[in-house]
C-alpha cells in the first residue's frame, strides 16, 4: 500500500513544507487537511473521497478550502469530511463563517464511525489522544499490513495510544520538538524526539516516520535523529511529497 506525505509540517507551512496531509490514493482516504490538500488532485484515482480529521486546529483543516479549486480541476461524485462531531460544528461555523470564506462546503459532513471499513478487506479505526481541544490518531488494517497515524499529541512511556498502534508495520507520529526543546512539548500539546523514539520502541512498530515538524526548525537534522537512530534504527524524517509503501 502507498501512503503519501502531502504535508509534513506543523502550525504553519514554511518553504520546505506545508502543514498535515497524507493520502492513501488507492482507497479514496486523506488524513488530515493542512495546507498540503492542494496536492490531492494528481493523486486521486476514483471519482469518490473521504477525508478524516484528526481534529480541528486550523493547520490541520484550512485545506478544506483548497477543495473548490480540486474540485474545478477534478470533479468528483461524492466528497465526505468525517470527524467528531464538535470538531465538524467547528468547521461549519467558523471555518466557512461567510466573512472568513463565502463559499458554502463542496463536500458533506458526517460524524466519525467507531469503525470504518476500506476498499481490499482493511479497515480503519480511531482512538483518543491527549491534546488541547481534543484529538484523536487513526490504526489502518489490511490482511498483512497495518499503519497508524499520530498527531498532535504528547508522546509518553504511559500514554494510553500505544495499545492502539501496538505492531504496525509504519507509524507516522508527530515530532515538533527536538530533546533540546522537551521543556516546551507537554505544555503545547506536543512531542520530542527521545519520547517518540521510546513509544515506537515500546509499541514494537516496524517503521517510524515523523512529521508535524516546527516550521522554525531548520538545518539537515532538525530533530536530532542522528543519536535516535542508534536507539531505533528505522526512525525517518519525512519530507513533503514523499511516497512510503508498506
Amino acid at each position: 500500500m502507498k501512503l503519501l506525505l502531502l504535508g509534513t509540517g506543523g502550525y504553519f507551512p514554511n518553504a520546505q513544507r506545508h502543514t498535515a496531509c497524507l493520502m492513501l490514493p488507492a482507497v479514496g482516504v486523506v488524513l488530515d487537511a493542512g495546507t498540503g490538500m492542494f496536492r490531492i488532485a494528481q493523486h486521486l484515482v476514483g471519482d469518490e473521497l473521504d477525508i478524516y480529521l484528526t481534529h480541528a486546529h486550523l493547520d490541520h483543516v484550512m485545506g478544506l478550502t483548497c477543495l473548490l479549486g480540486v474540485l474545478r480541476e477534478r470533479p468528483m461524485k461524492r466528497i465526505t469530511v468525517h470527524a467528531l462531531p464538535e470538531k465538524l460544528s467547528a468547521i461549519r461555523a467558523h471555518l466557512y463563517a461567510e466573512p472568513l470564506f463565502p463559499v458554502p462546503p463542496q463536500f458533506e459532513l458526517r460524524p466519525l464511525a467507531a469503525e470504518i471499513p476500506l476498499a481490499d478487506g482493511g479497515r480503519m479505526r480511531w482512538f483518543p489522544l491527549k491534546h488541547p481541544g481534543g484529538s484523536v490518531g487513526f490504526r489502518v488494517d489490511w490482511p498483512g499490513h497495518s499503519m497508524a497515524y499520530v498527531t498532535d499529541t504528547t508522546a509518553s512511556p504511559t500514554a494510553d495510544y500505544i495499545e492502539h498502534v501496538r505492531a504496525v508495520d509504519l507509524l507516522v507520529h508527530e515530532c515538533y520538538f527536538p530533546d533540546t526543546l522537551a521543556p516546551y512539548a507537554e505544555p503545547s500539546g506536543h512531542s520530542f524526539t527521545s519520547a517518540v523514539i521510546d513509544v515506537a520502541r515500546r509499541a514494537g512498530v516496524g517503521r517510524l516516520v515523523l512529521v508535524h515538524v516546527d516550521p522554525v526548525a531548520t538545518g539537515p537534522d532538525p530533530l536530532g535523529l542522528a543519536a535516535a537512530r542508534e536507539i531505533f534504527p528505522g526512525v525517518e524524517l519525512a519530507h513533503d511529497e514523499q511516497e512510503v509503501e508498506f
